[in-house]
């Protein structure tokens, strides 16, 4: 047993790594008060070298912890997602105005971030239905205090309150779901005993499609698909715009995997022969991807419709995420290899192009203090370099090249077509276009409106310019060069227990 604890513990070293940093940041931050910063510094020293661990885990497949959790290409492909938004949060936030006017409360923030970070990682690896759930509700606790960090906004609190009422929803009707699903299989707790359970003996569908409709509720709230989505415009808009973009990417991926990885190991039957390689076949006939298939044409096209509206530029890419999350189910509901790797290529380009919106965003908040689409008027002559850089992540975000965004969205489409849902991709190719329509809204108001007479340049460090260029230059060059991020993902798709 101690050995058994003691193998586990050397292939858990990026969590331990962090649940050290989560203390370390605490202490340093009580030892020395007067100097918070130095708290945050640790944290992103904590995230850098759990980053580090975790890719000394490539190629890795085993299950710890007697099979609560999994290490494999898969989980260490999502760790390396989340860890690297965390890293560029962690920048982010140096720079941050939201953030610096709260310096007495910035260990807090630091220690809340790497905890967050915690939950996620282990979100991405869980393989038992209570470590799903205990690793949801470490993320989710985090999350609602960083919501409402600046708390003397007044839109701030009331997105923490609003994010912990459909956190606590959603996470009941999942353990409702939960607890149907553990009566129906006999008691299992891990993913494999149910994919066993499901095999060996039938069970009542009525209850199965229930207990299924629950779980997606509660995975669903995490990824922002409809109609679980109606938190995420309020707390994207009253929490820290460094908060707001890490729950709308890292938050996003690790729901993701959770969702992926679920599904793709209690509801597929292995033992099926004589189909296509990469192609899978639900149990017992129980077509949940039908159901998956709904949820993203609802969420696609909800967001998009509503995104027209917004003159908000954090609420306005809080429906753009919504409307992401839908084209990134598409490749769940085909139920092929191809589509999920097509989903982990997309999430590679989402990260650099989404946070790379949310960080201009900031910037220009610094300076203006607002988040207005009318304070956008002449930003492209006020500062030439930050508005070419939006256009770059905007045209991106609709999917068009020569960006990365256009990358993401051709490997959907072309998985989608592969695995003939033409239906689907013809939905997912309007909704694409629709999507123009807002962005250029914006692009409209930097370089075709002259700014306000009292306007004048808008300067930033050579700090700011540079992380900037982090975050532009991926999203023009897997545009082009793309090869290495799709091996990547084709090497990543791969699940412990799953050939």
């Amino acid at each position: 047993m101690v050995d058994q604890a003691l193998l586990s513990l050397a292939k858990f070293l990026p969590e331990i790594t962090l649940a050290i940093t989560f203390c370390l940041a605490l202490l340093v931050g009580v030892i020395f008060r007067s100097r918070p910063r130095l708290s945050m510094w640790v944290a992103l020293l904590g995230v850098v070298v759990s980053i580090a661990l975790t890719i000394r885990e490539m190629g890795i497949t085993e299950s710890v912890f007697s099979g609560m959790i999994a290490v494999d290409p898969f989980a260490t492909f999502f760790k390396l997602i989340v860890g690297s938004s965390a890293i560029f949060i962690f920048l982010f936030s140096l720079y941050s105005a939201e953030v610096l006017s709260t310096m007495k409360r910035l260990v807090e923030y630091s220690s809340l971030l790497v905890a967050m970070t915690l939950g996620m990682y282990l979100m991405v690896g869980a393989t038992n239905l209570l470590m799903m759930v205990l690793s949801i509700e470490l993320t989710g606790l985090s999350s609602y205090v960083l919501a409402g960090y600046t708390k003397e906004a007044s839109d701030s609190s009331e997105a923490s309150l609003k994010y912990i009422i459909y956190g606590a929803l959603s996470t009941g009707l999942m353990l409702y779901g939960i607890s149907i699903l553990f009566g129906l299989t006999g008691g299992a707790m891990d993913i494999y005993a149910i994919n066993r359970a499901l095999v060996t003996s039938p069970v009542n569908p009525i209850a199965l499609l229930v207990a299924s409709l629950l779980i997606i509720a509660g995975l669903g709230y995490k990824i922002s698909a409809v109609p679980f989505h109606f938190w995420t415009p309020d707390v994207y808009e009253g929490a820290p715009i460094t908060i707001t973009a890490f729950l709308s990417v890292a938050s996003k991926a690790a729901g993701f995997a959770m969702l992926i990885r679920f599904f793709k190991i209690a509801f597929i039957d292995s033992s099926a022969v004589g189909l296509p390689a990469g192609i899978w076949i639900t149990l017992q006939g129980f077509e949940w991807n039908k159901i998956i298939a709904i949820l993203s044409v609802l969420t696609m096209t909800l967001g998009n419709l509503v995104a027209v509206w917004q003159n908000n530029l954090k609420r306005l890419l809080a429906y753009s995420s919504i409307a992401h999350a839908g084209y990134m189910l598409m490749g769940l509901a085909i139920l092929s290899d191809k589509g999920i790797a097509a989903v982990l290529i997309y999430f590679v380009v989402y990260m650099f192009m989404n946070l790379g919106a949310f960080y201009v965003v900031m910037l220009v908040s610094n300076k203006t203090g607002s988040e207005d689409i009318d304070s956008y008027k002449g930003l492209g002559f006020r500062s030439p370099f930050i508005g070419v850089s939006m256009v770059i992540f905007f045209i991106s975000l609709a999917g068009l090249p020569p960006t990365a965004g256009f990358i993401g969205k051709l490997f959907i489409f072309a998985s989608l077509l592969d695995a003939k849902w033409i239906w689907l991709a013809v939905v997912g190719a309007i909704n694409s276009v629709i999507s123009l329509y807002y962005y250029v809204r914006v692009v409209r108001n930097m370089f075709l409106r002259d700014p306000d007479e009292n306007s004048g340049p808008l300067k930033f460090s050579v700090p700011e310019i540079v992380l900037l260029l982090l975050l532009v230059v991926p999203t023009l060059l897997f545009g082009l060069y793309y090869s290495p991020i799709v091996d990547f993902a084709n090497a990543s798709a791969r699940m412990l227990g799953v050939h």
